[in-house]
């Protein structure tokens, strides 16, 4: 008998039993809870220590620092052109403080683009510093000379980064160290000469250089921060130094944030439909989830308190090989002390593990919460997805340092708030309108600190795409 006379003679067949179809009107369907895709292991959210804040802000008090600004020039492009921001040029040390636009605007047109191929040396050391280069896309490596006579990289600059600036206030400043370009590169370079024939014409201008050039070299601790005179070694009767502790006169305040969202629920729903399972816990429980999430994209991403655009620029360090190596996380880790986490894209630990493998190293794990956690040199390294990866497949390593008592990175939030379910979530009912819908207001409050600026350190443009 062939196939077709088999199903032919079934469906003739005539039935003999109640079907599992009809069966299924009669029967209670065991069924899940609500799933969602969406919902990340979250952890930085479990391991970053929060701090409850009184009244919506969180001062952070710090001895007086000299350094300003984020060390970072902007740049904007237009096709195949790029310009440097005017205002942006106040991240140059000589310009600091300095704030008249329309010679800004005149000096930024003054830079010159300049393409420059992988592999081209850009500055040699000993030679006449005269321009100051700003790097607006590419990687470019400063190289000096180590203790026996060979090179010693001192360290990768990348987009933004400037170098030569100490060509605007010393006639005589010569290159202390070799730049060559690591991948091609695109710099806009600002002659002194440049900057000197604005100067003639601009008496602001002229008088701000001189005032610079004029100011004395104020005792400064390796970080930045006012030093704190001392004597020690000493014997019979000297004069102890006379000192004092100097604070920031205007601290940075971080505000909480805030995510929310109105939960709707129609009261038929709630009403009718309510067993097995809770219509509105269940509504709440997936909308509280959606929450989280926003919140720690945020703690990674927000351009106000983000981890990422909050990291200082002497913080920030590039990859040598472009992808993610032990020695670049060795680098990484030596930048503060104490580092309690490392946070990564999880396609960039994917690309760290293959380094790992062609050196032959294994690395250790540990045990979070029933998980196991790679790790390197005993630093946990956790996955986030909210850390972005670009188009050119490249992204960040993120190191923390955490705890109030520790000076690093901690959580904001505000606990005992009005139908709060969690501390600093709130869900509050607003009543039923006219269409008899049910709304609940669904609150979060939040925000990250940086207590120091070591705390936190970043491992940029990352590559996750290379194999070979």
């Amino acid at each position: 008998m062939s196939v077709g006379e088999e199903v032919r003679t079934e469906q003739t067949r005539q039935q003999q039993s109640l079907g599992t179809a009809a069966a299924r009107n009669l029967a209670t369907t065991t069924k899940s809870v609500p799933q969602m895709q969406e919902i990340s292991s979250r952890w930085l959210l479990r391991m970053l220590p929060w701090t409850d804040v009184q009244g919506g802000t969180y001062r952070v008090n710090r001895r007086l620092t000299y350094a300003v600004g984020d060390g970072r020039v902007t740049f904007v492009k237009t096709g195949d052109r790029v310009e440097v921001i005017p205002a942006e040029l106040g991240e140059l040390p000589a310009l600091r403080s300095y704030e008249d636009e329309e010679v800004l605007a005149e000096l930024a047109s003054r830079c010159r683009q300049r393409e420059i191929g992988a592999g081209q040396v850009i500055t040699s050391f000993g030679s006449p510093a005269d321009e100051v280069f700003l790097l607006a896309h590419g990687r470019v490596e400063k190289v000096g000379t180590g203790p026996y006579g060979g090179d010693e990289s001192l360290g990768i600059l990348a987009d933004g980064a400037y170098f030569g600036d100490q060509a605007l206030l010393d006639e005589g400043a010569i290159w202390e160290y070799t730049t060559r370009t690591l991948t091609a590169c695109t710099v806009l370079v600002l002659p002194r000469d440049a900057v000197e024939q604005v100067a003639e014409r601009s008496e602001t201008l002229r008088g701000h250089l001189q005032e610079q050039r004029s100011v004395p070299n104020r005792p400064a601790n390796k970080y930045g921060e006012r030093e704190i005179d001392l004597a020690a070694g000493h014997s019979g009767e000297p004069d102890i130094p006379h000192t004092f502790v100097d604070y920031e006169a205007r601290p940075r305040e971080y505000e909480l944030s805030v995510a929310q969202t109105v939960l709707r629920i129609h009261t038929r729903v709630a009403d009718l439909y309510n067993q097995p399972m809770n219509q509105t816990e269940q509504q709440i429980r997936l909308t509280v989830e959606a929450l989280k999430e926003r919140q720690e994209h945020e703690l990674i991403n927000n351009r106000g308190f983000g981890l990422l655009h909050n990291c200082e620029y002497d913080q920030r360090l590039q990859p040598h090989d472009g992808v993610p190596a032990p020695d670049d996380l060795d680098e990484l880790l030596s930048r503060r002390r104490g580092t309690k986490l490392l946070l990564a894209h999880p396609r960039a630990i994917s690309a760290f593990g293959r380094e790992l493998n062609k050196r032959g190293l294994v690395p250790e794990t540990i045990d979070m919460a029933g998980n196991r956690i790679p790790t390197w040199r005993g630093v946990p390294i956790f996955p986030c997805n909210k850390i972005p990866v670009t188009e050119e497949r490249t992204t960040s390593i993120i190191a923390l340092r955490t705890g109030e008592e520790e000076q690093g990175v901690i959580g904001l939030r505000a606990s005992g708030l009005p139908d709060e379910i969690e501390p600093s979530l709130s869900v509050r009912f607003m009543g039923v309108n006219e269409q008899a819908i049910i709304k609940y207001l669904v609150t979060a409050y939040y925000s990250a600190a940086v207590l120091v600026p070591d705390a936190l350190g970043v491992l940029e443009n990352v590559e996750i795409g290379r194999w070979r």
